[in-house]
């Protein structure tokens, strides 16, 4: 399991484009070392500012590039610059940047690109919601903390459905700042929260909540259920567990109660090591990229025509 968040569908990685050998890489970085390629996108965006090439956008294959180089550095300059305006005008650039700063731990780097996306008024999509919501969760700072519930708050109010991903990570920031009552709002509105993170997020709001016997009843449920064994045993993570020891230590009952059920959660294989930080980052292996196959497409994104049977077979 990767300890870091990283919606690499989005990313050339997953594209034919693919540069990822040494050889490739060194040639790419040679010629974007050249001068003339950055002025090349400012001539090119000053000619066709106000051309329509269909659905098709030269933005997010910039930003593949620099993510392919790690060229954070460079990207962040051009997507603030006043005379690309436009160049980046859809979510998936913007996207891209953030996740390639979040992987590299540039947390505060990630909240910029975040500002400057909303100051250029562009379109949040679902993933922008999840990195936003994880950057501020790795920040774990009041301000984080309010930047976060105001974009959640305007999402809500524009009618838009943010996924559990998403809500997750905002739980678990609020828990860190100790809000239980918005973490447990949150949580509330989360849709089929029947996964490993939502389980564990759910503890941790009746640990946090003082809620010591509802707490041991979560456990009891889930290590005593009658499921079968067609379906997936929820798991709790160690660190959560501890958590709980560490609460009920001081009342013998309880304590008793938590060690039998804790080693029956054992026995049944529903205890795993992983914390609930690299629950909450990891992505999973079976996640299915968004991008359109072209043999399953059947218009040019950039001129909307009929794609010929020959483009097909390509």
């Amino acid at each position: 399991m990767q300890p870091s968040l990283s919606l690499r569908y989005l990313t050339i990685r997953e594209s034919s484009l693919s540069c990822t050998s040494p050889q490739h890489k060194w040639k790419l970085q040679a010629l974007w070392s050249c001068p003339e390629l950055a002025q090349l996108y400012f001539w090119y965006h000053a000619e066709n500012r106000n051309v329509s090439l269909g659905e098709f956008k030269f933005g997010p294959l910039f930003m593949r590039l620099c993510y392919e180089l790690d060229l954070e550095g460079s990207a962040m300059e051009l997507i603030r610059d006043q005379h690309l305006r436009g160049f980046f005008s859809d979510s998936t650039s913007f996207n891209i940047l953030m996740d390639m700063l979040f992987i590299k731990g540039k947390y505060k780097s990630a909240l910029e690109v975040l500002i400057e996306m909303k100051n250029q008024d562009v379109k949040f999509s679902k993933d922008t919601y999840v990195l936003a919501f994880a950057i501020c969760y790795k920040l774990n700072s009041p301000e984080s903390f309010k930047i976060c519930t105001a974009l959640r708050e305007e999402a809500l109010l524009r009618g838009e459905v943010l996924s559990r991903r998403a809500s997750c990570f905002a739980v678990a920031l609020a828990l860190n700042q100790n809000q239980v009552g918005k973490a447990a709002s949150i949580f509330s509105q989360i849709m089929n929260p029947e996964n490993i993170i939502c389980t564990n997020l759910n503890l941790m709001i009746h640990i946090q909540s003082n809620m010591l016997e509802t707490v041991i009843e979560i456990l009891k449920d889930t290590a005593e259920g009658n499921l079968s064994r067609f379906v997936k045993k929820l798991k709790f993570s160690e660190e959560v567990l501890a958590k709980v020891r560490g609460k009920v230590k001081d009342v013998p009952a309880l304590l008793a109660r938590f060690d039998e059920l804790y080693g029956k959660l054992h026995i049944n294989g529903q205890v795993t090591t992983y914390s609930l930080d690299a629950l909450l980052c990891h992505t999973p292996k079976d996640l299915k990229s968004h991008v359109v196959l072209s043999n399953k497409r059947t218009a040019s994104r950039r001129t909307f025509q009929p794609l010929s049977q020959s483009l097909w077979a390509e």
